[in-house]
């Protein structure tokens, strides 16, 4: 699991009149949209900024590089396994506005029965992480927690920029203060300390569909989640007894 993923509205005082019926959704104020992932040290591992307020998830979804890597064979690759299933897609925590993709687990709105109920409490509990940094974001950084008052777009996303790189050095900062993992252990005895990432090969644009439609693959998808709610009954499902 990589993050969780979800968006924030900033809104936009001074947005032109001209665009304002792009901006702004209802009868509300125009906004501009902020894609995040977040981890649960509250590290935004991807930012995509600059879409009208008028567009949900999905739809910024639609326009989003998140899958840029995956899909040029710049990602890592990824081998996991949850009950003997091994699986080549890492995945997102998301909310339920988004689709059933291999690459998104959500929660589940009407779990029924003790193992639902325990995996939606523990998916929930974590999706909240990348909310809990758009809060960090906008506590730390006044510009972002109130109206944008610029008239050019092309600066207020440079703005937004620079407050999640400042934000994510925050964060490597104090990072070892409460941590809660020794990422020490997740190395391998004869690995350094440097950074080593095997990149996939460079894919053909043949090949791009192939990873298209594994990221998109809806029986992965169910598969995942079934093993996910198995995996998380046999780590959590005695807390309660």
């Amino acid at each position: 699991m990589i993050g969780s993923i979800d968006c924030m509205h900033w809104e936009w005082k001074n947005c032109p009149t001209t665009w304002k019926g792009q901006f702004t959704r209802g009868s509300g104020k125009p906004t501009i949209v902020l894609e995040a992932v977040a981890s649960q040290d509250l590290w935004i591992w991807h930012a995509f900024f600059g879409l009208p307020g008028t567009l949900n998830d999905i739809n910024v979804l639609d326009w989003s590089p998140v899958f840029d890597d995956i899909l040029h064979g710049r990602a890592p690759k990824v081998k996991f396994k949850v009950n003997n299933h091994t699986y080549r897609v890492a995945y997102y925590l998301t909310g339920r506005i988004y689709p059933n993709w291999a690459t998104f687990i959500q929660s589940i709105p009407l779990p029924q029965g003790p193992k639902a109920e325990k995996f939606a409490e523990k998916q929930e509990s974590a999706r909240k992480d990348v909310e809990r940094a758009f809060g960090v974001l906008q506590s730390r950084f006044a510009i972002v927690r109130n109206p944008a008052l610029q008239w050019d777009k092309e600066k207020i996303g440079k703005i937004m920029r620079t407050c999640v790189i400042l934000h994510n050095m925050i964060v490597e900062n104090e990072r070892d203060g409460y941590a809660q993992i020794n990422t020490s252990e997740f190395e391998s005895r004869e690995s350094s300390r440097s950074l080593r990432v095997r990149s996939r090969d460079s894919i053909h644009v043949n090949d791009m569909l192939g990873v298209r439609r594994e990221v998109r693959d809806l029986e992965k998808h169910d598969r995942l989640k079934a093993d996910l709610v198995k995996n998380i009954w046999q780590k959590f499902g005695d807390e309660d007894e």
